[in-house]
């Protein structure tokens, strides 16, 4: 077994890591460090949950602090330049980065900051000024500032791609290529997804040279510890079989997926009666955001309802149950959702709610995943569809019927991210 001791590491770092409460590495980390030790530009899937941010962080952070030791005494100091730059496609995600380079650097004296959209630029402009080693950035602000003179990406030695294919998703992918444009083309370049449809493939041939690729699961393979189940619902019948569902107290933590931002919050409205309930997409402010996000991270909020875009960087313990209000409208975007349940070690539980215009959608990423999700017919909403279910599906009884008697306790078992 591989741990950390073993990956190079400098002594200072790994006191961190310690200190940070990870002993071994996860199979993205253990791959990956060492590739990004030895300078190669990395292609990285794997899904959610397993790890990738510190799989790129800590390699990064072994890289600076050995230059910085191994730099000439009388090499004048002066303002440091921006050296790291991450790219994510959401704020959330972006502050979950930053978070990690603050939990694993701030011994180092390594030092970072995070630009994002939804706040006041002036923190962040006052953080570039003061000279960073680290940037951690949202495409779209990041261009803003760009435009504006406050960032000068001359120093970048080496660029990450986090989340990509939600980033082309968000329609980034033009932003992302004028952004790296900006860089060095001698950079190294990583490149991370959980999902790798031919566009990432198409991006990566573009921005990366002889890129080492890793893989820790099959792409597009769900987490092996989520249990999946999906309940055929008429769409009027729905918000009764989500309350029906969660009404379960081994519902513990559950965030509910939906297509808009509208059913977000119509959906949060109509649970607020019986339940700790928030909502989180791009239409809230960030500070709503991060109150909603830190709620359901300490558990005074059970039930998170987000839409796919907002979602991303939900990195939280304890998520017992992921359901799918309504199916996405890529099929990658469920290999998303499911996958922040079932995490780490934990094992977790997938619901998806199917009305009958969504059964076609429903066998596209059954495909995908080369799985048959079985399917729950016993609750009072059942839809019949007008031809019976595949012979190859499983029928399983519907979770029991009760209210919640409190809430439940939480694991915290601590992991890198």
């Amino acid at each position: 077994m591989i741990r950390f001791e073993d990956l190079s590491l400098d002594a200072a770092l790994l006191a961190a890591v310690r200190d940070a409460g990870f002993t071994e590495p996860t199979p993205i980390q253990a791959q990956a460090i060492p590739l990004v030790l030895a300078g190669r530009d990395v292609l990285g899937a794997a899904q959610t949950g397993t790890g990738k941010t510190a799989a790129f962080v800590l390699p990064i952070l072994q890289n600076l602090i050995a230059e910085r030791r191994d730099a000439p005494p009388a090499r004048p100091i002066g303002r440091r330049s921006i050296r790291v730059l991450v790219l994510s496609p959401t704020r959330e995600l972006a502050s979950q980065i930053a978070e990690t380079f603050e939990t694993f650097g701030r011994p180092l004296g390594i030092r970072h900051a995070a630009v994002y959209g939804g706040v006041s630029e002036g923190p962040q402009r006052r953080a570039l000024r003061d000279g960073i080693d680290v940037l951690v950035a949202t495409p779209g602000r990041l261009e803003d500032l760009q435009q504006s003179g406050a960032i000068d990406l001359r120093h970048v030695e080496v660029a990450v791609l986090d989340e990509s294919d939600r980033m082309l998703d968000a329609g980034f992918l033009n932003t992302v290529r004028r952004i790296l444009g900006a860089t060095p083309a001698q950079r190294q370049t990583l490149l991370f997804s959980a999902t790798m449809p031919d566009e990432i493939r198409k991006l990566a041939r573009s921005v990366q040279r002889d890129a080492a690729e890793v893989r820790v699961a099959a792409v597009a393979t769900p987490a092996e510890r989520v249990d999946q189940s999906v309940f055929f619902v008429a769409r009027p019948s729905k918000r009764e079989l989500l309350a029906h569902l969660l009404a379960d107290p081994d519902v513990t933590r559950a965030l509910v997926f939906t297509r808009t931002k509208r059913a977000a919050d119509r959906i949060a409205q109509h649970l607020s009666r019986d339940e700790r309930v928030d909502a989180i997409h791009g239409d809230r402010s960030q500070g709503q955001r991060e109150r909603a996000l830190e709620g359901f991270r300490r558990g005074s909020t059970r039930v998170l309802v987000a839409t796919d875009l907002a979602a991303r960087g939900i990195d939280v313990d304890g998520i017992s149950h992921v359901i799918n209000f309504e199916l996405p409208d890529d099929c990658e975007s469920y290999i998303h959702r499911i996958g922040r349940t079932g995490r780490a070690s934990a094992s977790g539980v997938a619901f998806t709610l199917c009305a009958s215009d969504e059964r076609p959608q429903l066998a596209r990423i059954e495909r995908l995943m080369r799985k048959t999700i079985p399917v729950r017919h016993e609750h009072p909403w059942v839809e019949r569809a007008s031809s019976s279910p595949s012979p190859a599906r499983r029928v399983t009884p519907a979770p029991r019927h009760r209210r919640p008697s409190g809430a439940r306790g939480f694991s915290q078992s601590r992991r890198a991210r």
